[in-house]
Order: structure tokens, then C-alpha cells, then sequence
């Protein structure tokens, strides 16, 4: 056989190869099979055969007159009885009085005498009076020659039995006649498995083809090429499913690196933020500090001044590595303890704090009554402080209107915080809650913003298996609505 470009013979014949452990197998099943046929076949053929013969050998001595039988008895010169000349060769013939006398009847074959049962046995068959049946049975002579033993009653009339004929042949040609077709289904057995087998490998190929294209093509899968997928129509449907559940697989790999690549992305962001936002003032405390250091500490008016900027950069600078440590705690234990309660007394509870918080800004709430939900009550708080203390950062001190809402939606609870300031542009919208993002920087820092209460706000919402949103519009202030199922 010539082989085909890129195919590989020594792996096809491995041991471990799966086309040799299907065509192995597959022939083991056959063989076994096979040689079970053989064995039902050599049990009843055996018996038909010797059937078949019995029945030849009854339909010969019911063929002859019933005159043939009135002689039969009485001996010649050499003590056997004559015989009707009808008999197969390599038989003997025996007769069988009413009485169950037994006498061996003279023979052309050359077999004279055959075994011989006991006279009950005789006497038993004897008791036949109706429609001839086939009585016979295998046994052995006092030499130990298998025989096929034929009992036949005769009679000379209408309900005259004149005795009982008992047929005697060796079974060797029976026996070589079934090893003879024993050898000739061995002989198409293995003719069947040396063409099954020839035509078996290259149908075992082409079936395993679909499976070798799998192979080849996760050969060419790494980390860096995960675009491959396997065709999922090849006309196999185990083949077909495996090429479904890989293209799943590659496509959550996929996933997955590209997830690990963003937060890697994320992560470097952040650090550059981290730095930056911390950069800031420790250099103004550094500068302060260097301006002290250069006499400025002797002037009372001087001293005053940098130590207050100091102090208002430290507690900038404390702000900051407290929200820092707040969103790492969150990132790695989001999962906490809820107790049911009611969302509507914690900010009741809040409002005179609100209200100081707003200055002279106009405050609305708008408070539905038990509001029962699942939450931590001082994460809450912080929650609504976050939107609350962003929403006064972003408003006027004069014609400022702030509303805090809550009501029920959806099988939970929404809080929603609506103001007037001048809103967030579409463009800036979905980096809103991004760390370190400000849509204002200049704003931002007025206020000692460092782009971090959003994150941790939406960081606080999704422990809660809730969702936060916002929606707004340049110029005509934004709202923000936070979810929490009940």
C-alpha cells in the first residue's frame, strides 16, 4: 500500500493507537462470534444429521412389505438370522421378538453385531401400537465404538406387531461429514476476517479522519492564537459535540486571557494613579517643609499658613490611603454578612447629616416606607454619602437642588440621588465609576476628590448582588440609582 502524504504509518499501527484498538477489538467481538456460530452450529447440526439419518434408515424398513418380516427369527447355518436385503452399508441388523429375545440379524456390510440394551429397554419399545415414531439414540458397544441405535417396530397386519428391528450404524461418517463443515466454516471464517480486516483500515481511516483534523488543529492552539475553532458539521456526532465543547473551551480561554489582560491593564492604570494621587501631596508637605527649614518657621504668620496646608494635605493624604485600603478589603472579601432591614430608617437616620452636608442647597427626599431589603447598615450609609457628597461637589451653593429618593422596583429596593449641576457628557459616561477617573479634574481637586468614591461606591453595590447606574444629561444635572433586591 502507498502512503499518503502526512500520514503516519507507525503511529497508525501503535499499540496505544485507537484505530488498532478499535480494529482489535472489533475483530476480537467477530472471532468470538465466530466461534460461537461454530459451536451452535456443530451442536444442532450434529443433531440433525443423526436425526436425518435415523429417519433414512426408519423411512428404509417401513418401505419394505410386511411379508419381508414373517421369516425374520429363524437362524441359517452360521446362527444369525436373514436378513431383508435393503441395508445401508456399515450397518447391522438385529430382531427383537414379542418377547424381547434378542438376535442378530446377518449383514452385507460386514458389521455383524451392533450394541445391545438391556431387555426392559426391548420390552418398553415393544409397548408401541400406534403411528410409527423415530426411537433412537447414540451409544457404545462393548469396544467402545460410538453406534446410532434405530428401534423400529414391524408388523405382519392391522395391529399385529410381528417384533421390533433395531438398526445399528457406526457414527464416524456422521462425525467426519460434521468436521468436514466444521473445516469448511473455519476456512470462510478466516477468509471473512482476512477481507474484513483489508477492507476494515482504510473505512477505520476515513472514519477517524474528523478525529486526526482535531489533533491537527489543536496543534496549532496556543496561548497567544486562540481565534482556531473546530467545524462542528462533519457528519459525526460524537466528533461533532467534542468540536463544540472545545470551541466553548477555547472561547471561555479566550475570555479569560482577555479578562487578565484588562485587569493587568487596569492594574498599571491604577498604580500610575496610585502614584500620582499620593505624589501630589507629599510634595506639598515636602515644600512646605522646605520652606520652614529656610527660616519661615521664626515667622508666626508663615508657620500658620504652611502648617495648615499641611494639615489639610495630610488629611488629603490619609483620605486617600483609606480609600485605597477600602477598595482592597472589597476586592478581596466581596462577600459579606446582609441582615434584612429597612433602608428607609437608615436614611431618616442621615437626614440632619444631609442637610448640613447640602449647606445652603435646596434637599428633597422623597422616602417610601418600609423599604425592606438586605444590606450592611454602615456600608449603606457610605453608599448614600458617596453619592450625596458628589452630588453637593457638583451643584451650586446657591441655586443647588439635590433630591434623595427611594422606592420599590423590580422585587427590590432604588435609591436614586438627583441633582441639578451641569451633568456628565456621553462621552465621559461609562468611565464614570473607573478608579482614579475625573470628568473634572480642576473641580475635583477643589474638593479633594481623588476619583475613588464611585469605585468604591460600585464596589460596596455589587457585594450587595445589586446594580448602580447613572444617567444624565449636559446641563440639566445627573441621577444615580442604586439597586438592591429585596
Amino acid at each position: 500500500m502507498i502512503a499518503k502524504p502526512g500520514f503516519k504509518w507507525k503511529q497508525f499501527f501503535a499499540p496505544n493507537s485507537l484505530k488498532i484498538q478499535l480494529l482489535s477489538r472489533s475483530l476480537i467481538i467477530l472471532a468470538a462470534l465466530l466461534v460461537l456460530i461454530g459451536v451452535l452450529q456443530y451442536v444442532f447440526m450434529k443433531d440433525i444429521i443423526y436425526k436425518n439419518k435415523a429417519t433414512s434408515v426408519q423411512s428404509q424398513i417401513l418401505s419394505l412389505p410386511r411379508d419381508a418380516w414373517q421369516q425374520t427369527g429363524r437362524t441359517n447355518e452360521g446362527g444369525n438370522a436373514r436378513a431383508p436385503f435393503f441395508f445401508m452399508p456399515e450397518t447391522s441388523l438385529a430382531y427383537i421378538d414379542a418377547a424381547g429375545n434378542y438376535t442378530a440379524m446377518a449383514s452385507r456390510s460386514g458389521i455383524e453385531n451392533g450394541p445391545r440394551l438391556d431387555t426392559q429397554e426391548y420390552l418398553d419399545a415393544l409397548k408401541f401400537r400406534k403411528k410409527p415414531e423415530l426411537n433412537y439414540r447414540v451409544m457404545l458397544d462393548e469396544n467402545g465404538v460410538e453406534y446410532l441405535v434405530v428401534l423400529q417396530p414391524v408388523f405382519t397386519g392391522p395391529g399385529q406387531m410381528n417384533g421390533l428391528v433395531q438398526v445399528s450404524t457406526m457414527t464416524g461418517p456422521l462425525k467426519e461429514l460434521l468436521i468436514r463443515q466444521m473445516l469448511t466454516f473455519l476456512l470462510l471464517s478466516v477468509a471473512a476476517m482476512v477481507f474484513g480486516l483489508l477492507g476494515y483500515l482504510p473505512l477505520l481511516r476515513k472514519t477517524l479522519v474528523p478525529l486526526s483534523n482535531m489533533g491537527n488543529t489543536v496543534e496549532q492552539i496556543n496561548a497567544g492564537n486562540l481565534d482556531h475553532r473546530f467545524p462542528i458539521h462533519q457528519g459525526q456526532l460524537e466528533v461533532d459535540q467534542l468540536a463544540e465543547s472545545f470551541n466553548g473551551m477555547l472561547e471561555r480561554l479566550e475570555a479569560s486571557f482577555q479578562a487578565e489582560k484588562e485587569t493587568q491593564e487596569q492594574m498599571h492604570r491604577f498604580i500610575a494613579d496610585a502614584s500620582h494621587e499620593l505624589r501630589t501631596p507629599l510634595t506639598s508637605i515636602h515644600g512646605f517643609l522646605e520652606v520652614l527649614m529656610r527660616g519661615a518657621a521664626n515667622n508666626p504668620e508663615q508657620l500658620h499658613k504652611a502648617l495648615k496646608s499641611m494639615h489639610s494635605e495630610s488629611a488629603r493624604l490619609n483620605k486617600l490611603v483609606n480609600d485605597l485600603l477600602l477598595l482592597a478589603k472589597l476586592d478581596r472579601t466581596p462577600q459579606i454578612l446582609l441582615k434584612e432591614g429597612s433602608l428607609d430608617l437608615v436614611i431618616r437616620e442621615m437626614e440632619p447629616q444631609l442637610h448640613i452636608l447640602a449647606g445652603t442647597r435646596k434637599l428633597s427626599l422623597r422616602i417610601e416606607p418600609q423599604m425592606i431589603c438586605k444590606f450592611v447598615t454602615d456600608n449603606m450609609k457610605q453608599v448614600i454619602l458617596n453619592l450625596f457628597q458628589n452630588a453637593v461637589q457638583h451643584t451650586d451653593s446657591e441655586t443647588g437642588h439635590i433630591e434623595v429618593s427611594l422606592t420599590r422596583k423590580d422585587q427590590g429596593v432604588l435609591l436614586s440621588v438627583n441633582d441639578n449641576g451641569p451633568g456628565i457628557s456621553e462621552a465621559h459616561l461609562p468611565y464614570v465609576f473607573d478608579r482614579f477617573y475625573r470628568s473634572d479634574s480642576s473641580r475635583a481637586r477643589q474638593y479633594g476628590g481623588a476619583g475613588l468614591g464611585l469605585s468604591i461606591t460600585q464596589s460596596i453595590v455589587e457585594s450587595h448582588h445589586g446594580t448602580i447606574h447613572v444617567t444624565s444629561k449636559v446641563g440639566q444635572g445627573c441621577s444615580f440609582h442604586v439597586w438592591i433586591p429585596a
